[in-house]
């Protein structure tokens, strides 16, 4: 499957960090968030890449290039304004191909297994969300899962953990311009077309400053 990397946030909640620098490009560990991610889907045997920038869009593109240097290819799609994460696949789509894809956002960590995602998704499938346990900032969740791993709107709700599969399917009726990826998963959520499973591993979602330094304790081994 092709790997769609979500990168084209301002992170205006981590500044300064972002002021010169695009938030996929902060370093913890050994590496940047986003080469992080890059270099999970590599060992588990992925080499296409799709990028959408757009804050300082530039230097994603200087930094990482085309791929050959990993072995792999990345393409991007750049955005010249705030489409939100439903018009970015949307418009990153031609890229993307007609068969299933995954999406990460970058913003995250995470210790999941990715060869574990559905390839392909089965018949009648949408998408399959990665689901974690609430954290603090978002204490009410996102969906739940039933027991026959569907996600549902209602129940003891788990939170997205911003990793999917998605069928280019889920975008047929979607709108024009700037919209957020929620607003799919609504509606496939009620046709029951929308799978799930829970990790209780790692996750964070590196949206401030204070998680940031949280992520960069954990791979130092503090945290």
């Amino acid at each position: 499957m092709k790997v769609m990397l979500l990168a084209a946030g301002d992170g205006h909640r981590m500044r300064p960090l972002t002021d010169n620098l695009p938030k996929p490009l902060l370093k913890a560990g050994n590496s940047t968030l986003i080469e992080k991610w890059i270099d999970t889907f590599t060992d588990s045997g992925c080499s296409e890449f799709v990028i959408n920038t757009r804050h300082l869009g530039d230097m994603l593109v200087n930094t990482l290039g085309n791929g050959q240097d990993r072995g792999i290819s990345i393409a991007y799609s750049q955005e010249s304004c705030r489409i939100g994460t439903g018009g970015g696949i949307r418009k990153a789509l031609p890229l993307l191909g007609d068969d299933d894809f995954v999406v990460v956002s970058t913003d995250t960590a995470c210790d999941y297994d990715v060869t574990g995602l559905p390839d392909p998704l089965p018949e009648g499938v949408l998408g399959h969300l990665l689901m974690v346990d609430n954290p603090e900032h978002h204490r009410g969740g996102d969906f739940a899962l039933n027991a026959d791993g569907k996600l549902i709107a209602a129940g003891d709700c788990l939170t997205y953990a911003g990793i999917g599969v998605f069928s280019p399917a889920l975008f047929a009726e979607a709108p024009e311009g700037a919209f957020e990826l929620r607003l799919l998963m609504d509606a496939a959520i009620a046709r029951g077309r929308l799978t799930g499973e829970y990790h209780d591993g790692f996750w964070l979602d590196v949206g401030t400053v204070d998680r940031y330094e949280a992520l960069k304790s954990y791979y130092a081994g503090t945290l």
